[in-house]
């Protein structure tokens, strides 16, 4: 008991100096309540003062909440000065661009670093209102931005928020101009985080200068120079953005670029940081979709489409079965080849690039079509800047429902230009009495049914993610499906990711780098020999289906 009383004096003297530093008088009273109710609200005080969130290359996430482990103002402000004074320290020069989505706490905390900036001196500058991350990521590269803060936590839960850092060309380097950053830069920017002093003496400048709409017209005028002008335009599609920020600019790209206005889910079009009528604001997620397919039903729509809820991922669902009455979304790895193919089709030339644990189906086509091919870590901080430079990155996805198709406008996925070249390539095959799922069974035909699929495991404690890591290194399977496993990849230190390969399958197991996640990526490659892709299709996906059970079996999951 003696231990219990001293952990607990330690850590509320911890909570009392926390709060004397707080800026934010709501979230002092979160916090004074939650030590009014010692010593029952241990465990949870505990929680918040187990560490301070980290900023890595994905920058902050985290609960929102009072004390150190969560996104808060106090939280925010150290991050702000810590990362202009790291700007300064490495000569950067020019104003920080700053976007927010429509969570909880995004625009509060948005203008509190555009005050730290002007504080230090340095010219913010604050989108206008919610908007998409990428129009943020545009926006760092169209006006000359040192360097650019995106306050979101993308699809992850409402009680969730999130601060992404992209850097300009001037220390992000050509490849890295409008990228998020990588190493070593998220360690200074750490590094100069912790070095802040109290919040207090931190100086608070004017709000910063908050830029016009004429910057989302110009991204939205370059958003529709990616497909072509002159091609067909016949198409109907149902859209959701999921409760978050990408309507009004998906509309206005696909208005602009001359097709028929989408049909929006009425009680998901407006941004709501609550997300009412999902479980969870991610499209992959069981059920996300269900109001967008009866809504794609009720109108026939060809096609539907949903954003996440920053709009920087796009999720496409089909009509599938010989009467076009069910609807299937498509893996993020079918809509990747679709999208490479197309381009490729239109006489797109350059890099190609995905990561570990995307389909191997790119690397073939693009052997085949004799185009440079590059595969990355996971991440698109990692895909624009794929190839070291060796030639210009034109296309670059992964199987997150990630696309970039258009590099030069938005270095990083962009959900709104994927949608948009999405609804081009359809336009083209319904003018041809064809679909996507047609055009995918021509590509298996050439190359091989690429199935892929996913393990994956929710924990609460990390530990268990850790164990299933530790036990796949130490006992790894010595057969998968039957055959031997022949190559066995493990990529630490760099990255905590096992890679296993047999002659017809592939296994990538990872950690997730933003949810508390253990996921086993699947992938079998079944040939076409008899131009079956039928028959092939259903081979492939029992193969799957078993790869499945021997992976969670080794993983103990």
């Amino acid at each position: 008991m003696a231990a219990d009383t001293t952990d607990i004096d330690d850590i509320r003297e911890q909570a009392r100096r926390w709060l004397a530093d707080d800026p934010d008088p709501a979230s002092r009273d979160e916090l004074t309540a939650v030590l009014d109710r010692l010593p029952a609200s241990a465990p949870e005080l505990a929680d918040r003062f187990a560490g301070p969130l980290t900023f890595g290359t994905a920058g902050l996430r985290g609960p929102l909440r009072a004390g150190p482990n969560g996104m808060n103002l106090a939280v925010v402000t150290q991050a702000a000065a810590g990362l202009v004074g790291w700007l300064a320290a490495q000569g950067g020069t020019g104003p920080l661009v700053i976007g927010y989505d429509a969570r909880h706490g995004s625009r509060q905390f948005a203008e509190r670093t555009a005050q730290v900036a002007t504080g230090a001196g340095r010219p913010a500058l604050l989108l206008p209102r919610p908007l998409p991350t990428p129009v943020l990521a545009y926006a760092v590269r169209q006006l000359g931005a040192v360097a650019g803060v995106m306050v979101t936590a993308s699809h992850n839960p409402p009680q969730d928020n999130g601060y992404k850092v992209y850097l300009g060309a001037e220390l992000g380097g050509e490849l890295g101009a409008g990228a998020q950053i990588v190493p070593p830069a998220d360690a200074g920017i750490e590094a100069a985080i912790r070095a802040v002093g109290p919040l207090a003496q931190v100086p608070l400048g004017r709000p910063g200068e908050v830029l016009g709409d004429d910057l989302v017209a110009a991204y939205v005028e370059r958003a529709t120079a990616v497909i072509d002008p002159d091609g067909p335009r016949n198409l109907s599609v149902a859209y959701t953005p999921l409760h978050g920020v990408g309507a009004a600019v998906l509309t206005a790209a696909f208005v602009r670029a001359g097709f028929p206005i989408p049909g929006v889910v009425p009680d998901q079009a407006e941004p709501d940081p609550e997300f009412p009528t999902v479980s969870f604001p991610n499209p992959e997620e069981p059920g996300a979709v269900d109001r967008l397919i009866a809504l794609a039903d009720a109108t026939g729509a060809d096609l539907a489409i949903a954003n996440d809820p920053d709009a920087d991922r796009c999720a496409v669902v089909v009509r599938q079965g010989e009467d076009g009455r069910g609807w299937r979304m498509l893996r993020g790895d079918e809509v990747g080849v679709l999208l490479a193919d197309h381009l490729m089709r239109r006489g797109v030339t350059g890099l190609y690039a995905t990561t570990i644990v995307s389909s191997s189906l790119l690397r073939a086509m693009c052997a085949a079509r004799g185009l440079p091919y590059d595969e990355t870590l996971t991440g698109f901080k990692w895909i624009v800047r794929a190839g070291g430079g060796s030639a210009p990155l034109v296309f670059g996805y992964e199987e997150a429902l990630g696309y970039c198709v258009a590099p030069e406008h938005v270095r990083d996925k962009d959900g709104i230009t994927a949608a948009l070249t999405v609804a081009e390539l359809a336009a083209g095959l319904k003018a041809q009495g064809r679909t996507l799922t047609d055009r995918l069974d021509e590509l298996a035909a050439e190359f091989g049914v690429h199935h892929t699929d996913q393990l994956s495991a929710r924990v609460d404690d990390l530990r268990i993610i850790a164990d299933a890591m530790t036990r796949i290194r130490a006992t790894t399977p010595a057969t998968l499906l039957g055959q031997p496993v022949d190559s066995v990849r493990d990529l630490l230190p760099e990255s905590d990711v096992v890679i296993l390969r047999t002659a017809k399958a592939r296994v990538v197991i990872r950690p997730s780098g933003t949810e508390p996640k253990l996921k086993a990526y699947l992938e079998v490659v079944e040939p076409v020999p008899d131009g079956n892709v039928a028959a092939a299709r259903t081979r492939a996906g029992a193969a799957v289906a078993q790869l499945r059970v021997e992976i969670a079996a080794a993983l103990g999951i």
